[in-house]
């Protein structure tokens, strides 16, 4: 005989003290969810309250207690809740890197968000000339603005810059050589390799020189009737050190205009300025690109730019055009959405002087260690009053990441608040930051839990601590 049999044979059989969905339907507390949520959503709750309750009682929890009829309309209000929460969230980012891939890497200027409201609000001039009356190109918008920032001929704009590289490989040399150095067949996240995105485009791969060293003999010596373009790509995410060698841009384009070869460069991160004068490592500008006479350069719209996800291809005016009528095209172009985040973010590199006001990845990049020992020891001050003898905490130098692929081995000198729990593990305290109503993702090291602060602004701080709040019982009861 099986434990439901054995149950139902019993004098005080569990399983038959739970209600009915069509007798919970018609108590008043649920009458009033009824008001505001539909018939169906409610029964389907009440069914899945009423399923997890005899899953317990068939696995033999003797511990279980019965929620009495009127606790039946809370627990459906809160699985409501949960079911109707929009799947994307706002987060607390406390990891310490700033562009952060998994949690939606650059956060848009103000100007870039009420642009993209705009656009999402009305119907706008998105392929409609007002001059004219007639049907104009979505890339009018953005391309005054990267031919007066890059000095390129023209441009134009995909979903992101993995489908640049693949559009413009394929535009120029589907089913002909492309030459790399081997030094530059990179991967990034999410399996994103050069040799897959040249397969998938048609091209055909030929390396030179080998992974630390290329001369530009090595490519001179590649060249021949089917080679169709010379490939640079700027390894945005690892440095080689030591014995190394690499021509620059300025030389491969020289060869490539002797030789009547088309080159290309996949900046990756693609700075509009320099960013050393805000103390941040240099990264090859894409204006010096250009004036190197490089036929295509490809590059992020987010990552360094501080702008929405996109992949942007400037440079030569014959090439351009031809990616342009690519019907691959039709596929990977944006919308209005990103192309109104996109040229507001343009727009605002016009004000120099007011660069770390208009963009929030500049501002965060760029906080001095002052501001941020105030506010760590600011937040530590009021979690150790919250958390009291159950977790410890401390203030500690720590090194921040820009993330994404950029400046892969540059960081950041900052500071973290360090939390040791004394009841739980850390990883269990970190899993109850995570499931909070406003989740905060640190990092685990050495047991602990690590909050690094250079992302933590006024709102952050108050919505952190307001979550320290929210868990204490949780671990009290732990």
């Amino acid at each position: 005989m099986n434990s439901k049999d054995q149950q139902e044979k019993s004098g005080n059989n569990p399983l038959r003290q739970i209600p009915k969905i069509d007798n919970l339907l018609t108590l008043p507390e649920i009458q009033n969810l009824l008001s505001t949520y539909s018939r169906s959503l409610v029964r389907q709750v009440l069914r899945s309250i009423v399923s997890d309750l005899r899953d317990e009682i068939l696995k033999g929890d003797t511990d279980l207690k019965l929620p009495d009829l009127s606790e039946y309309a809370e627990l459906a209000l809160q699985r409501i809740q949960d079911t109707t929460r929009p799947p994307l969230r706002k987060v607390i980012n406390a990891t310490g890197t700033v562009t952060h891939t998994n949690l939606g890497r650059s956060l848009l200027s103000p100007s870039a968000c009420d642009s993209l409201l705009n656009a999402a609000q009305n119907y706008v001039n998105l392929e409609y000339d007002l001059e004219t009356g007639k049907r104009g190109h979505r890339d009018r918008i953005t391309e005054p603005l990267l031919q007066q920032l890059t000095g390129c001929e023209a441009s134009t704009v995909v979903n992101n810059n993995a489908a640049a590289v693949l559009i413009a490989l394929q535009t120029v040399a589907k089913d002909k050589e492309v030459i790399v150095s081997r030094g530059e067949l990179i991967e990034i996240g999410g399996a994103f390799r050069i040799p897959d995105v040249m397969a998938a485009s048609g091209a055909i791969l030929r390396e030179v020189g080998t992974t630390n060293r290329t001369h530009l003999r090595d490519y001179a010596d590649a060249i021949n009737e089917n080679t169709a373009l010379i490939l640079k790509v700027h390894p945005s995410n690892y440095k080689i050190f030591g014995f190394t060698s690499t021509p620059e841009m300025h030389e491969l384009t020289e060869l490539g205009t002797e030789r009547g070869i088309t080159t290309m460069e996949d900046l990756g991160s693609g700075a509009l300025i320099d960013l050393s004068q805000y103390g941040l490592p240099y990264e090859p500008v894409v204006a010096e690109r250009i004036s190197c006479g490089v036929d295509i350069v490809t590059f992020s719209g987010d990552k360094l730019l501080g702008g929405p996800q996109a992949g942007i291809i400037v440079g030569k005016e014959k090439w351009i055009h031809r990616i342009r009528k690519n019907p691959l095209m039709r596929a990977l172009r944006i919308d209005k959405l990103t192309i109104a985040a996109l040229s507001a973010t343009l727009q605002a590199y016009q004000y120099h002087d007011a660069l770390t006001e208009h963009f929030p990845m500049i501002q965060r990049y760029t906080r001095s260690i002052d501001e941020l020992q105030n506010t760590a020891e600011y937040i530590a001050d009021r979690l150790q009053v919250i958390f009291e003898n159950i977790v410890t905490i401390e203030v500690s130098e720590t090194q921040s990441e820009i993330g994404s692929g950029s400046l892969p081995v540059e960081t950041l000198a900052s500071k973290a608040v360090v939390l040791t729990p004394q009841t739980v593990s850390a990883e269990r305290l970190s899993e109850h930051f995570r499931h909070a109503n406003t989740p905060v993702i640190g990092r685990i090291e050495t047991d602990q839990l690590w909050f690094d602060v250079r992302t933590l602004y006024e709102e952050e701080q108050k919505l952190l601590i307001q979550t320290a709040e929210e868990i204490t019982s949780k671990l009290v009861n732990s």
